[in-house]
C-alpha cells in the first residue's frame, strides 16, 4: 500500500467518514481553581454503554482541504477504484512554528496493518523537513483507541478544552484533548 500525495484540486471537500466506537473513556475531573491551584485528572473508565460518534451528528463533518487550513497538505492510500482508504492532512501553524495534524483516518479494512503509523511518519517527516518545533493534534476523551495510538506514536497531553464542542463536554465524555510531540 503506497502512500501518495492527495492534490488539493482533486481532493478538496472530500468527506472523511470518521466514526468512533469505544467502550471506555477518560473521565476529566477538575477541582476548582483557587489561590493554591487546582488538580486535573484524566481517569480511564468503562462506559455503561458503547460511546458512538458519527459524521452525521456534527454540523461540520471532517473534510479534506477545509478553507481555514490555508496551507494544508494531504496524503493517503487510494484504492484501485479511486476510493480513499486512509489519509492524513497536515497544516503549518506559522506563528508558533508547529505542524497541525488536522485529519487522520484509516478505513476499517486497513486498521491494524501499520497504515496509521506510516501516515504519522509522513507527518513527522514533513514537520522535520519544515523545521517545525512540534506536531500537535486534537482528539476527544471518549476516543481511547486513538489516544492509545497517539501515545504509542510519542505524543503526550499538552492541553484540554472542556467546552470546545458544547457547554456539556465533560458530562458528554467528549472533552477536547490536545496532544503534542516535541521535535
Amino acid at each position: 500500500m503506497e502512500i501518495v500525495y492527495l492534490p488539493k484540486e482533486q481532493w478538496k471537500g472530500k468527506d472523511i467518514p470518521l466514526e468512533t466506537r469505544n467502550n471506555e473513556y477518560y473521565d476529566v475531573i477538575i477541582d476548582p481553581l483557587d489561590h493554591d491551584g487546582c488538580h486535573i485528572s484524566l481517569v480511564r473508565k468503562m462506559a455503561e454503554e458503547e460511546i458512538v460518534h458519527t459524521p452525521e451528528e456534527y454540523d461540520f463533518p471532517d473534510r479534506l482541504y477545509q478553507e481555514y487550513w490555508e496551507n494544508a497538505e494531504a496524503y493517503g492510500v487510494v484504492g484501485e477504484d479511486g476510493s480513499l482508504l486512509a489519509c492524513i492532512e497536515v497544516c503549518p501553524e506559522e506563528w508558533s512554528n508547529r505542524m497541525l495534524v488536522t485529519e487522520l483516518w484509516v478505513s476499517e479494512a486497513l486498521r491494524g496493518q501499520g497504515v496509521g503509523h506510516r501516515l504519522m511518519e509522513k507527518a513527522k517527516e514533513i514537520a522535520m523537513r519544515q523545521k517545525r518545533r512540534a506536531i500537535m493534534l486534537e482528539t476527544q476523551s471518549c476516543n481511547t483507541k486513538a489516544i492509545g495510538f497517539y501515545l504509542h506514536e510519542g505524543f503526550g497531553l499538552i492541553g484540554l478544552d472542556t467546552c470546545c464542542y458544547s457547554n456539556h463536554d465533560v458530562e458528554n465524555r467528549e472533552v477536547r484533548l490536545n496532544l503534542g510531540l516535541f521535535l
